[in-house]
């Protein structure tokens, strides 16, 4: 290397090593004293440096320190992209954690290292090899689920990983953690990049073997369609406990990726189930364009969790059919979406990773034990109204912490019945009573103790109290009185999109359609994705403001980006009918299609028309009378109404 160049890289690596340290003088970074851990001890080798386990200050807090064999240009900058992505990405509960930074104390004054989150169950697949035998399908699914939700985050954050497979995805506490950004890029930033390999070929887009060349003459770029086939593989291995295409002793080798990129796909494992199949099939198509996104994924497997818990609850509870009913021909969801109930937005379920309450093994067996569930489960249910959800909703995640952590409901019930002390008791008691958990529905059981708890202040009662007399629950239906009780809570999103609701339809006050949109608009700075979609629709329909069509796509599309079903749908009807935007029938037809198979009637609907017509898409009767069927099963008389014109008209023929 000449002189010129050796100056060059020192300079550069001078200007990443100054980023670092002013990120640490500015306290963007944390920095730890290298001298404060100890009992450091060698866990793993990368493909930048080595990492450490080591306890802080003599403590047994553990941390992951991850160092890297030379700090040359190339290095120092790709501590410096990887700091920048966790960053970007540290709020996501599935992706691994960076502390902050040490400096090893040597000749060497740029010896930096990362202090990590230490993920005691190590790497996915040495995870699987210990565990596999112990995880049901309901283990499987939630893993699969996280391990998609953290590629998404990448993704909707406008990063590719690149290098997915089952060694630098961790495992910490049962819990997925996504690691290793040291070869992620921007997407859209120059890459040339080519990775070795051959050490995890089965995980690689085949595209990367055919050295197919676009019109520039570049190699072909991995990108996000990339990070879907490998997640496509990383379910299979989820399916099957083992790496793909291993064999005890074999390497990959060249012959590998050539069948892989002439199809060759792993076998499927006996007794999976099909609906899983049918997803990382989709997922590791050999034709990138042929690939869902990442969202997609993410909701199908929501759905297939959904599904379980929903089976789970028929099996443990017992389910009464006209709470189904009546929370489908409610309002509570607001807009067009009242009619969906087994279906949840996919938002409601990313805040279940950020929400999800503090794992404990052991079934509870103190009283301290009791009420510490007892505020966690208050505190769960409140963030959830906070954003928006369903009723149903809220009672399969309740259920579904009782079987996580262990706990016996019915013991926790009991409890309850003999320990109303605390508001949070109450209001618990009276919510397990309001939803059918443990016990049959008993509306007028649980509106006494939640106006007993809501004479004392507290919030979430107050809230239901209004809901209580907004549909007539356990008391005579009182729309003023409903009114009342939501001004209570009128501070939180919650209570600012009810009362919005109120003013829109004159409910219990005068209808008003400049304060429906005054209180949708505090309730959607508040981040409540109902409140957010409402405002749209206050917009595209002149309701208390003046129309304007591009606020309604600018609001719908924020809305269905935080993953509201009802916006995914609303957006597909901008794209279809070119409001607020270009006509694209392919992205309508897309967005329809999302919120189709989550269930939304009108969606379904309007698919449907699309493979009637042939509008933007090959049209295809049999599908569009599946999705008026799909549609005219939960009740939307638009598509009853189609489906039998349809049905003539082919009987005419």
């Amino acid at each position: 290397m000449s002189d010129n160049i050796k100056t060059q890289d020192v300079e550069y690596t001078n200007e990443w090593v100054k980023w670092i340290e002013e990120a640490v003088d500015r306290e963007y970074l944390k920095f730890y004293e290298y001298n404060q851990f100890n009992n450091i001890q060698h866990i793993g080798t990368g493909g930048f440096g080595k990492v450490y386990r080591a306890n802080w200050k003599n403590s047994e807090k553990q941390f992951a320190l991850k160092s890297f064999f030379s700090l040359d240009n190339i290095t120092v900058k790709e501590i410096v992209r990887e700091l920048k992505i966790q960053r970007e990405v540290d709020f996501h509960d599935n992706i691994i954690r960076c502390y902050g930074i040490t400096k090893l104390e040597s000749d060497n004054h740029n010896n930096y290292w990362l202090v990590m989150e230490y993920a005691n169950g190590g790497s996915l697949r040495s995870y699987l090899n210990k565990n596999f035998n112990n995880l049901s399908w309901d283990d499987k699914y939630n893993m699969a689920y996280q391990l998609s939700c953290a590629v998404s985050c990448l993704h909707n954050e406008g990063i590719v990983h690149r290098d997915l497979h089952s060694c630098n995805i961790l495992v910490r506490n049962n819990i997925i953690k996504l690691a290793d950004f040291g070869l992620s890029k921007r997407i859209g930033a120059s890459s040339n990049f080519q990775s070795k390999l051959f050490g995890v070929v089965p995980y690689v887009d085949p595209k990367s073997f055919s050295r197919r060349r676009n019109n520039n003459n570049q190699m072909y770029s991995l990108d996000k369609r990339s990070d879907v086939y490998s997640i496509g593989v990383l379910l299979w291995e989820l399916s099957s406990g083992k790496p793909p295409f291993y064999t005890e002793g074999d390497q990959y080798d060249i012959g590998l990726a050539v069948d892989i990129s002439q199809g060759l796909r792993e076998t499927i494992v006996p007794d999976t189930p099909e609906e899983y199949i049918k997803i990382y099939n989709k997922c590791w198509d050999g034709e990138p364009d042929n690939r869902p996104t990442m969202s997609q994924v993410v909701d199908w497997l929501n759905a297939l969790i959904i599904k379980a818990d929903i089976i789970i609850t028929e099996n443990d509870q017992t389910e009464d059919k006209q709470e189904i009913n009546e929370v489908s021909s409610s309002t509570e969801l607001q807009g067009e979406l009242s009619q969906l109930i087994r279906n949840f937005d996919k938002m409601n379920t990313k805040e279940i990773g950020s929400m999800t309450v503090s794992s404990k093994q052991d079934n509870p067996s103190t009283e301290k034990d009791f009420n510490k569930i007892i505020d966690e489960i208050n505190d769960f249910i409140f963030k959830l109204k906070n954003k928006g959800t369903l009723k149903i909703f809220e009672k399969l995640q309740v259920i579904k912490y009782f079987k996580d952590h262990n706990i016996n409901s019915q013991e926790f019930y009991n409890w309850l019945l003999n320990n109303q002390i605390s508001l949070n008791s109450i209001f618990v008691l009276g919510y397990f009573n309001h939803h059918g958990i443990v016990t049959n529905e008993n509306y007028a059981r649980a509106f006494d103790l939640f106006f007993n708890a809501s004479e004392k202040n507290h919030l979430l009662a107050q809230y239901f109290v209004g809901t209580c007399y907004k549909y007539g629950y356990g008391t005579i239906k009182k729309e003023k009185l409903s009114f009342e009780y939501y001004e209570k809570v009128k501070i939180y999103a919650m209570g600012q999109l009810e009362i919005g609701y109120c003013y829109e339809n004159g409910i219990g006050i005068e209808k008003d359609l400049r304060k429906a949109f005054y209180w949708y608009e505090k309730a959607a700075n508040n981040g409540n994705i109902i409140a957010i979609y409402n405002l749209g629709g206050c917009y595209r329909e002149e309701k208390g403001v003046k129309k304007d069509y591009n606020k309604t796509f600018e609001l719908y599309k924020k809305s269905a980006e935080m993953g509201y079903l009802g916006a995914i749908m609303g957006l597909g009807y901008c794209y279809d009918k070119g409001i607020g935007t270009k006509t694209d029938r392919q992205k309508a037809f897309e967005l329809y299609q999302n919120a189709a198979n989550l269930g939304h009637d009108i969606a379904q609907n309007n698919l449907a028309v699309m493979y009637e017509k042939g509008d933007g898409i090959a049209k295809d009767i049999d599908k569009a009378i599946y999705w008026y069927k799909k549609s005219s099963e939960q009740g939307y008389e638009l598509a009853k109404n189609n489906l039998k014109r349809l049905q003539e008209k082919i009987g005419s023929l």
